[in-house]
């Protein structure tokens, strides 16, 4: 509790200028476009719960929504003050399941689904979106950039996922050479290589892609509640546009993919301070002043980050991990999921939660 109250204040003292700014830009909105865009943004947030549940359905394990919903703003929390590709987030997800009783292999594939369930969510609604506004209103080619792009990183975790249900020994070369590369940075870092992981992780994927073609139906669910939470993020993003003033479906459409692709592909945690320039360059591409750009960048960001960041480090401390409840199982990848934590925590100034002996006699 100590660390994540410490943590909080860092993010305040370092991005609070941002607070005060926002408490003005909201004067000059219509106030309530903007409090419904709220509500429905955290109508995300409970659909995303779901999503997680129906993830864990389709490996074979049950997961209910009152234990998903801290793991959604947990992850959100993790993946901001620790920045390490979504491994924050996922470590989180795979060390709390195991904590209930989950083997630790079904929980990352679990995790990866509901990653690329939320990946592909999104770039359904750009597909539809850009669709939809090229055959009305007309937009420059370029801009399905964006589409092609999300796409491809949708498509390349899909095929992570089932690659090695159709061709295992691929995979493990795959991963054989990005654990070779790892090795390679952690040696520069004058740091111990990983414990051996291709094969564990090769194995979990083709259990877990085995396990989803045999339950398709909990993975079509938890798809359509990762596309609904795109929408209400859309609608937010929309509804805080019409607040300062901006109608143009075009410009509205195309600055939710900015935001959202440079919040996911920025160097930055969540895309701080990039994604704000980025939208505002975007509606000033398309004729809207950059006044309105900036206001709405300014309020949507807050809207998206402060209020996920901050109700994320309150229920993080309502995960498995961070009570440190005891493992009720054994899992075949116990010893590699402290070692991630330790990876994630490490030179940020935390202290990773240690993890107990497994007990003699798990208990399902």
């Amino acid at each position: 509790m100590g660390v994540v109250i410490i943590i909080v204040l860092a993010v305040v003292l370092l991005r609070g200028d941002q607070l005060v700014e926002l408490a003005e830009t909201m004067k000059q909105g219509s106030m309530i476009p903007l409090v419904i865009a709220l509500a429905i943004q955290l109508g995300k947030y409970f659909l995303q719960s779901i999503a997680y549940t129906y993830a864990f359905d389709a490996v074979g394990e049950k997961y209910s929504a009152r234990n998903t919903l801290p793991l959604v703003f947990g992850t959100f929390f993790m993946n901001t003050v620790a920045p390490s590709a979504n491994l924050a987030g996922i470590t989180l997800v795979v060390d709390d399941a195991r904590r209930r009783g989950i083997d630790s292999g079904k929980a990352g594939s679990a995790a990866l689904l509901m990653q690329i369930t939320i990946d592909t969510g999104f770039a359904v609604i750009i597909l539809v979106g850009f669709s939809a506004v090229a055959l009305t209103v007309g937009i420059p080619l370029g801009w399905f950039a964006l589409v092609l792009i999300d796409l491809a990183v949708v498509s390349a975790m899909v095929g992570v996922l089932f690659l090695g249900r159709i061709n295992i020994d691929l995979l493990k070369g795959i991963l054989g050479r990005a654990d070779r590369l790892v090795t390679r940075l952690r040696a520069l870092m004058k740091r111990d290589p990983l414990k051996p992981w291709v094969d564990r992780t090769a194995e979990s994927f083709a259990e877990a892609a085995g396990l989803i073609v045999a339950n398709p139906k909990p993975t079509l669910m938890s798809l359509v509640c990762s596309i609904g939470a795109s929408v209400c993020e859309l609608v937010c993003f929309v509804l805080v546009g019409i607040g300062f003033g901006v109608d143009s479906i075009q410009a509205l459409v195309c600055g939710y993919v900015v935001a959202t692709l440079f919040a996911m592909f920025s160097l930055t945690p969540q895309g701080v301070g990039f994604v704000e320039t980025a939208v505002t360059v975007a509606f000033t591409t398309f004729g809207e002043s950059s006044a309105a750009g900036l206001s709405i960048g300014l309020v949507y960001r807050s809207i998206v980050f402060w209020m996920p960041f901050l109700i994320g480090a309150v229920l993080i401390q309502m995960t498995s991990t961070f009570k440190g409840e005891k493992v009720l199982t054994a899992s075949k990848d116990v010893d590699l999921i402290p070692e991630l934590i330790d990876d994630v925590f490490e030179g940020s100034g935390s202290t990773s939660p240690k993890d107990p002996d497994p007990p003699s006699s798990p208990e399902r």
